[in-house]
């Protein structure tokens, strides 16, 4: 079986570090790389109090030497398009070449403000999307002055940029699970990183994504299939899911019983923990992304260790229960 990478989310949102200084987010990553995760990860929003994701990873790319550091995931309509080619390359450049950008168009019923505050129009979002992403490769990939025509984007004449760490900037993956995206991911990204909260789900999105890969002509193998994944270790399953309950109000205003309907939850003692993760990687998962539902910085360093203890142990446990 090929290894299974886990990584952390940083609890950006204000709310989660309250009290805090906020600089200890990049403590936390550290914490994170020395207790063995692959990854540290970063989201993106413009609702209340957040910090940026490329900020933040800015700030642990100088503090770190080994993790891979991701977007889960950033949404790029948020930002003018050669402008954030521009911040992403530079990224990758003070990251060494570790950057992965996870990259989404928003989600309905919640995003519509941000792009509305961005200046950026609802309807077309996905082309919008792709056409972003191609024109970060051409303009990463570019040697002078380029232009790019795409469904949505058009820019003529646009002047040499800062190129990244690696050749063809950073792989990026797609965060979504429609018939749609699956087709996309396959035909156009380099990883797939959804919530589903179904294993049978997860396998049947990945065996559409493989098919779309081989029906453009790349190898099935080019997407790297990842998991976000809500978690939180507790006493038994019902004190876990009342904890994740509360998570789920305080972050999106809605309680656990719609919210895991939706997205990847798993909360419990360790070995029912460990079960669930166990479930998608046997439809197919690779690299793990856990966001950790406890509040505060010492809750959230709490949980971490413990789960690194769990999953990780001198090479990755989530592999052994399967």
């Amino acid at each position: 079986m090929d290894l299974v990478r886990t990584g952390v989310l940083l609890p950006l949102k204000a709310e989660q570090w309250a009290g805090a200084d906020p600089r200890e987010l990049v403590d936390l990553a550290v914490r994170a790389e020395r207790a063995g995760y692959d990854s540290v990860w970063a989201n993106d929003t413009l609702l209340g109090a957040h910090i940026d994701p490329l900020t933040v990873l800015a700030a642990v790319a100088a503090a770190t030497e080994r993790v891979t550091l991701g977007t889960a995931a950033l949404l790029p309509a948020f930002r003018r398009p050669v402008q954030a080619a521009k911040a992403i390359a530079s990224l990758d450049l003070l990251a060494g070449g570790r950057l992965v950008l996870g990259v989404g168009a928003g989600f309905p019923g919640r995003s519509e403000p941000e792009y509305a505050a961005s200046e950026v129009p609802w309807p077309h979002r996905f082309a919008r999307l792709d056409d972003t992403v191609a024109l970060w490769r051409r303009l990463w990939a570019a040697e002078g002055p380029t232009s790019f025509t795409g469904d949505v984007l058009r820019f003529s004449d646009i002047p040499a940029g800062t190129r990244p760490y690696r050749s063809g900037g950073p792989p990026v993956w797609l965060a979504g699970a429609t018939p749609a995206a699956l087709a996309r991911t396959g035909r156009h990204y380099d990883g797939w990183l959804p919530y589903p909260p179904e294993p049978a789900t997860y396998a049947a999105g990945l065996t559409d994504i493989r098919t779309a890969a081989l029906t453009a002509g790349r190898a099935q193998d080019a997407i790297t299939p990842a998991l976000f994944a809500t978690v939180l270790l507790a006493s038994d399953v019902p004190s876990g899911q009342r904890a994740v309950d509360e998570f789920c109000r305080e972050n999106y205003g809605l309680p656990l019983e719609v919210v895991e309907r939706i997205q990847t939850i798993v909360a419990g003692p360790p070995e029912h923990v460990a079960a669930g993760l166990a479930r998608f990687v046997e439809a197919g998962a690779r690299h793990i992304v856990l966001r950790i539902a406890a509040p505060g910085l010492d809750g959230q360093r709490d949980q971490l260790d413990r789960l690194a203890d769990l999953l990780l142990g001198v090479r990755d446990p989530v592999i052994s229960t399967v």
